[in-house]
């Protein structure tokens, strides 16, 4: 008999799915402000980025597939179902409540209202307000899904990407300085590679790829694919096609930012660069409509992680605490968390992401190399110690310098500094990874496992 597998326009359909999901306004405010840091050296700056924002994500829903698994908990519960629990804990708090809401709700503020504003003291009550305003509405509508949601994503994100082609092209037939001539940031003279590639982390798509895997099998299988490794291979292709589509306008926005450098000084952040160049090129309008497409694109991200959320919460406590209150809990908290500001929700995930990411990366290569060990659970957790320990002292080193001096790290960031082989490129936790790989591949070797 023979295995049913996607078409062609099959695939390009779960690949406009799957963009849909991953590429927000979160998605181009890193690549805009990353060409404003890079310069001229801006070539190895989209590599190292791609590969994470692009590349790594794009393997971590292949992992779900290719692992047969039915979410992130099984994937994860291959080093012990605690640490299944943990990880699904942890990486849903991550790309929901403890960041990428809030951060959702400060990049609509930061490109709507900001610029409106005359007067700068008055930003924190204006954030309060349209935060508050914001967060209404998104649990509004998480209580009450709907077909809200379907119709901003059918109707805003074709505009938000049409308005993005529109600037993009007029921005770079119309530069504001020529790549060759643009200074670029500290960071980015001698290590413009290593310093995009943890950049790529602010997107968090990695972690939401190994969230976003089962949605995709899901509507594969809806499709008539019922052979697990039709499902794997399709969901690889499908990821493909949607990698490619992000990976141009990653290129293209990196371009648009370092050539805003000869209109504006290096910005805070992307969402205030962005503002920027759309003004520039298109005034007050060009503004306005950036806002209220960023706007409705995030409202539709907030309340899609929102529902996820709740609904993994409410599995994992078996029903005892209802979606509606788990719904009212996030809602809060990231209204909380939201009026810290963009910029300072960027600078306190960096350290979160330093340490939930290396552990991410391994899980999902474990999972495309399961077959050599057998998925051998000694191979996974020794593995996985290794990489959590030396992933602790990323976490250390990237904390603000006033909360590492409060809590007197100074002396175990520079221990680890002198320990640890690329510490300085922030991949401090690869060798000690692959320490651990090998040393469960020898316990596997030692002694066979028992059935």
């Amino acid at each position: 008999m023979t295995t049913k597998k996607l078409t062609f326009r099959q695939k390009i359909l779960v690949a406009g799915t799957l963009f849909g999901m991953f590429f927000g306004a979160g998605n181009l405010i890193f690549p805009v402000h990353l060409g404003q840091l890079a310069g001229r050296n801006v070539l190895p700056a989209m590599i190292g980025f791609i590969i994470t924002a692009v590349g790594i994500p794009i393997f971590g829903v292949a992992a779900i597939g290719a692992t047969h698994s039915d979410g992130l908990q099984t994937l994860s519960s291959k080093v012990s179902k605690s640490y299944g629990v943990f990880f699904t804990c942890l990486l849903y708090l991550t790309i929901g409540p403890l960041f990428a809401i809030p951060r959702c709700a400060t990049t609509s503020f930061t490109t709507g209202v900001t610029p409106m504003l005359t007067d700068a003291s008055r930003e924190p009550i204006a954030l309060l307000i349209f935060s508050a305003i914001f967060f209404a509405f998104v649990l509004f509508f998480s209580l009450r899904p709907g077909k809200i949601t379907v119709w901003i994503g059918k109707i805003i994100n074709p505009i938000f990407l049409l308005f993005l082609a529109v600037l993009v092209i007029r921005a770079l037939i119309h530069p504001g300085a020529a790549v060759a001539d643009v200074e670029p940031d500290a960071a980015y003279e001698t290590g413009a590679f290593f310093s995009s590639f943890i950049e790529g982390y602010g997107t968090m798509d990695a972690i939401a790829g190994l969230a976003f895997g089962i949605v995709v099998i899901d509507v594969i299988r809806r499709m008539g694919v019922d052979d697990d490794d039709a499902v794997a291979a399709d969901v690889l292709s499908s990821g493909v096609l949607t990698g490619i589509l992000m990976a141009i306008i990653y290129v293209l926005t990196i371009l648009m930012g370092t050539q805003s450098r000869g209109l504006f000084e290096t910005s805070a952040n992307g969402g205030i660069a962005l503002t920027q160049i759309a003004g520039h090129y298109f005034g007050s309008v060009g503004q306005l409509i950036l806002a209220v497409t960023i706007t409705f694109a995030c409202l539709k991200t907030s309340i899609g992680l929102v529902t996820s959320c709740s609904e993994t919460f409410v599995k994992m406590t078996h029903g005892k605490i209802s979606y509606s209150v788990w719904a009212i809990i996030f809602t809060v908290f990231s209204f909380a968390i939201s009026n810290v500001g963009l910029s300072t929700i960027i600078e306190y995930s960096i350290p979160m992401l330093m340490l939930i990411y290396p552990p991410a990366i391994v899980l999902i290569i474990l999972a495309f190399a399961g077959k050599l060990f057998g998925h051998d659970r000694r191979v996974y957790v020794s593995t996985m110690v290794f990489t959590w320990a030396a992933a602790i002292f990323d976490f250390m080193k990237t904390l603000p310098g006033s909360l590492q001096e409060s809590l007197h790290l100074d002396t175990l960031v520079s221990l680890a500094g002198k320990c640890l082989p690329l510490f300085d490129k922030n991949l401090g936790w690869l060798i000690p990874a692959c320490i651990g790989f090998v040393i469960g591949m020898i316990l596997r070797a030692s002694k066979p496992a028992t059935t």
